[in-house]
């Protein structure tokens, strides 16, 4: 009698599943290479015509993974058979090829076993093997399915009239019954007995092979789902059918009435199922039978598959999936407590879109930063393309565009990702007089509602503009609307970099560490005016150029150390002379997973040295002082008028006039010594 050949297993390998790996590697396994379970699916065999013959074509007996593959409960669609399974991923191509495949394999082979012998269970029979490598950075997966499968000695062997179709052993009303009790399951079982007693038909789980095969029935028969369809050939999940019943019930197996199922729906004509007894000579052998079932690779070659995605994916979702991988990594080994969610999530505001500006913007999207926004009230100049590097030369023909829409449209470009928007708009500053007529009113208080609402909409302000006046509003509005506020100005060869303090938070006073001083707190006059009646170089920021791109990755890097600080805005200025070693020590007392999270710091490239200070707030200060918060809360537009067009109004507001005055009486009390005094003591 013919030897009943198998259609084996081709996995079917959705690229959903590729982008959960993705995912799943960088952010759950990292450098893990433990097993993990797994979840596939397959249903009955299908066939498609052949438009030139008209003759049915068999197609592959597939089992499908996908990303719905990783999770602990997944069911598969209905009708669909529940296949479980071990995945493994390796850290290196390297690992990958030297991996002990036969000793995997062999694992999985022992396990479904002893599953048998132990348990009775027929669930792990389909169970299948998935080694993989992801190259996660050219989106190439390299990887290996087996499907385990026990090899008969002596084989199984079909009866001479061979296979042949269910309707010349079953009526089609008794195959109907067989449908509705398989659709009446959500998952089907994969394996299940038919038996005929008194006139009807009726299914059971395999596990009651003892119980529910009687000597009153007619007819004892073994059914699969069968993922084949070619009309010789049942599909693989019979071989452990076969292993699970000769090892079990080895004396009633010798020879096996088989139902291959293969009917998804009912048919209009034909039933594609099929019928065969097969047959098997000698004694079951003891121990546990050797095992094959490695896929072959599309040349027909044991070996592993490559899936490369690059060429067929869009290269927005290539980017969106590669761009956040450098700070990813970072917490495999470095910092697994890193919270990117927590910086990606940060609403970023920058003031001024210049040399700082378009630096600034560059290291926070690198930072994994998704939302940005750009306010500048100028236009892209010739000067501006060597040392901004978010524009180019075009941007400066015709005039010149709006800087700050020029730059939220470039960021773009770099990743279609970002959300960033650009807002020409010119803040009202001190000693800048507002027009008394009614369309000047109007377009300063636009301005400023403006503002305001900009603040409202963003967690974090950079403060990048050209002059000290132009800080003044946005110092006030950080302060009063509680938003971490970080200033950088450039010297020619100096820098400072600060994060204003804030105002008190809901904890105990005493809990509280003293507050910290704003851009203002140091001076003892209000801003002025800076920018009337200067030459070419007092009214642009002569700088060295590599200073700007240090000060402005030093404002991003010490906001994201404010992120990671538990007490975020409110987060205290390290101690002096703070001497620690690495990020992690710091964080054990206290401080930011990054590190120290310094008040001021000052650099200086000519020494190439930074100095870290600290500054408590000044209760004086024009700034951020609670006088000054307090009277903008309260008179709103009108106050800011008022600091707009009288430079005293601070000085007054805050009480430096007084404290001036105060020094000036101080001075005149002094009985100083006049020059030339008591030179003819000597």
């Amino acid at each position: 009698m013919p030897i009943v050949q198998f259609a084996p297993f081709s996995s079917l390998v959705q690229p959903s599943f590729w982008h959960k790996l993705t995912d799943l590697k960088v952010d759950v396994l990292k450098l893990s290479d433990d097993h993990i379970p797994v979840s596939a699916s397959y249903s009955v065999g299908r066939t498609v015509k052949d438009r030139e013959t008209g003759q049915e074509v068999a197609l592959g007996c597939n089992l499908t993974v996908g990303s719905e593959s990783f999770e602990d409960d997944h069911k598969p669609p209905s009708g669909l058979v529940l296949a479980t399974g071990t995945f493994k991923n390796f850290n290196t191509i390297e690992e990958f090829k030297a991996a002990d495949k036969t000793a995997l394999f062999n694992q999985e082979a022992q396990h479904i076993w002893d599953h048998i012998l132990t348990t009775r269970d027929s669930s792990l029979l389909n169970r299948f093997l998935l080694i993989t490598y992801a190259d996660l950075k050219n989106y190439k997966y390299y990887y290996w399915f087996a499907f385990p499968a026990f090899v008969s000695k002596p084989a199984w062997e079909i009866a001479e009239e061979g296979w042949k179709s269910a309707t010349e052993e079953f009526k089609p009303e008794q195959l109907a019954e067989i449908h509705g009790h398989i659709r009446a399951q959500t998952t089907p079982s994969p394996f299940f007995l038919v038996r005929e007693e008194a006139g009807t038909t009726s299914i059971a789980p395999v596990e009651s092979y003892e119980s529910f095969f009687t000597s009153s029935s007619t007819s004892h028969t073994v059914a699969f789902i069968d993922p084949s369809a070619n009309p010789q050939n049942p599909g693989w999940p019979l071989r452990n059918l076969f292993a699970y019943l000769r090892a079990l019930y080895p004396t009633k197996t010798a020879s096996i009435r088989v139902l291959c199922w293969r009917d998804s729906e009912l048919p209009s004509s034909e039933w594609k199922s099929r019928f065969g007894v097969v047959q098997i000579a000698g004694d079951p052998i003891e121990g546990r039978p050797t095992a094959v079932g490695w896929e072959k690779n599309p040349q027909g070659k044991l070996g592993p598959r490559i899936a490369d995605l690059a060429p067929m994916m869009d290269p927005t979702r290539l980017a969106a999936q590669a761009v956040d991988l450098n700070l990813k990594l970072m917490r495999w080994r470095i910092l697994p407590s890193l919270d990117l969610e927590k910086i990606s999530a940060t609403k970023c505001l920058i003031l001024g879109a210049g040399t700082l500006g378009c630096y600034v913007a560059r290291a926070l999207m690198g930072w994994g930063v998704r939302t940005i926004t750009f306010v500048d009230s100028s236009r892209v100049s010739f000067s501006n393309p060597v040392r901004q590097p978010l524009f180019e030369f075009e941007d400066c023909l015709d005039g010149g565009k709006p800087k700050a829409e020029c730059a939220a449209a470039r960021m773009k470009k770099i990743y279609p990702g970002i959300d960033a928007t650009g807002h020409t708009l010119s803040i009202p500053m001190p000693g800048h007089p507002i027009p008394p007529t009614a369309a000047s009113l109007a377009e300063a208080k636009a301005a400023v509602r403006k503002l305001e609402q900009l603040f409202d909409e963003h967690d974090a302000v950079f403060l990048l503009m050209d002059s000290r006046e132009s800080r003044w509003l946005p110092t006030v509005l950080g302060a009063a609307k509680g938003k971490i506020v970080l200033n950088a100005a450039l010297g020619f060869d100096t820098f400072l970099v600060i994060r204003h303090g804030a105002r008190a938070s809901s904890t105990p006073k005493d809990a509280q560490p003293a507050r910290l001083g704003c851009y203002y707190c140091n001076d003892i006059v209000a801003p002025a005016d800076s920018l009337t009646d200067r030459t070419l170089d007092q009214m642009c920021t002569v700088t060295r150029p590599g200073l700007a791109p240090i000060a402005a990755a030093t404002a991003v890097e010490l906001l994201a150390s404010v992120l990671q600080h538990p007490q975020g805005i409110h987060a205290p200025a390290p101690p002096p002379n703070q001497d620690l070693p690495n990020s992690q020590s710091y964080a054990e007392h206290g401080g930011s997973v990054l590190g120290l999270v310094p008040h001021q710091l000052r650099g200086f490239l000519a020494q190439f040295r930074n100095l870290l200070l600290t500054g408590a707030a000044y209760d004086k200060c024009t700034g951020c002082s609670e006088t000054v918060i307090q009277a903008y809360e309260k008179e709103g537009f009108e106050m800011l008028l008022k600091a707009f067009n009288d430079q005293k109004y601070l000085e007054t507001l805050t009480g430096l006039d007084k404290l001036f005055e105060e020094g000036e009486a101080a001075l005149e009390s002094v009985d100083w010594e006049e020059e030339g005094e008591g030179e003819d003591d000597f």
